[in-house]
């Protein structure tokens, strides 16, 4: 297998882990409440991050005891990005949230204009105003179709998510900065512990004891989840260009609404159902293609 197959099998299994993600975590608010997924979340990404460099790299924790301020706020901003997402799928739907959340990318592209002094082009800023648009539309439609009475929870789950977008786009511009003095495994060591201890006041232990075998085997996908994403989107990295892999995991909301259309076909008891209009998918697809014109960088014209 190439390097180029290989990277994107690895972007197209992150893609696949994203874009169940959301369904996953809806399911899982309907018996626990959002603090505790993602502690829990956090928890076993960084047991198993933990584990990993206890064994490959012991020195990876002394990351641990002398973080700097870049590393610190990283945390805190991916720890927000989690929440925000968890309350955005709650508020909204799974659907409703991933779209949300692709904002993030664009968001990214604005941050390397204005502090990494990266260079637009007209194709970004086409990309930027078809986002904007798509954004808008898909948000009207499905604020129309919501019960009479829920137009304020949906507006603020999509609001949530909108900063946990937010919150992402810094992380990841952190990283930019970060990765040029530490290994991903080692900054993910601590970005993933200090979120446990955030979150640990609010967890409801008292819930997670009285949990069916069922929702235990969900919350430990979910954790898993974290692994697995972030794990294959580091080899994903190594083995095709970031813009090619930025540009494929902008697509994860598609899997996200195959899914939730085939299971709103079906009635299943143990998610509600989804109302798709024409517009509302539109509105949808046109800010997706926003959001790869933004991600897109231009080929170099050098072999």
């Amino acid at each position: 297998m190439s390097n180029q197959s290989k990277g994107i099998l690895y972007t197209l299994i992150t893609v696949l882990m994203w874009g169940v993600l959301a369904i996953a975590l809806k399911i899982a608010s309907k018996e626990i409440d959002s603090p505790t997924i993602v502690w829990f979340r956090f928890s076993l990404a960084f047991s198993g991050m933990a584990i990993w460099m206890a064994i490959k790299n012991p020195k990876a924790f002394q990351i641990m005891y002398k973080p700097s301020w870049l590393i610190v706020l990283s945390s805190l901003a991916l720890a927000w990005n989690y929440i925000a997402f968890m309350f955005g799928v709650q508020f909204t739907s799974p659907s409703n949230a991933q779209v949300a959340i692709q904002s993030g990318p664009v968001l990214l592209a604005v941050f390397g204009i204005f502090f990494f002094k990266e260079k637009i082009s007209g194709i970004q800023i086409a990309g930027f105003l078809l986002a904007i648009i798509g954004f808008w539309i898909f948000y009207r439609q499905h604020v129309g179709a919501v019960p009479e009475g829920q137009e304020g929870q949906y507006t603020k789950g999509m609001l949530i998510t909108l900063t946990g977008a937010v919150a992402w786009a810094i992380y990841a511009a952190l990283q930019k900065k970060l990765i040029m003095n530490y290994s991903v495994a080692t900054l993910n060591v601590f970005i993933f512990g200090l979120p446990v201890l955030i979150f640990l006041p609010f967890v409801n232990f008292q819930n997670l004891a009285h949990l069916s075998f069922g929702y235990w085997a969900l919350l430990v996908f979910l954790g898993a989840n974290t692994l697995i994403s972030y794990g294959y989107l580091s080899l994903a990295l190594k083995y095709l260009e970031a813009g090619k892999v930025s540009i494929i995991i902008v697509l994860n909301p598609i899997i996200t609404f195959t899914l939730m259309g085939i299971l709103t076909w079906l009635q299943v008891s143990w998610i509600d159902g989804e109302h798709f209009s024409v517009l509302s998918i539109l509105g949808a697809l046109v800010a997706l293609t926003g959001a790869i014109l933004v991600v897109r960088k231009k080929r170099s014209l050098n072999p």
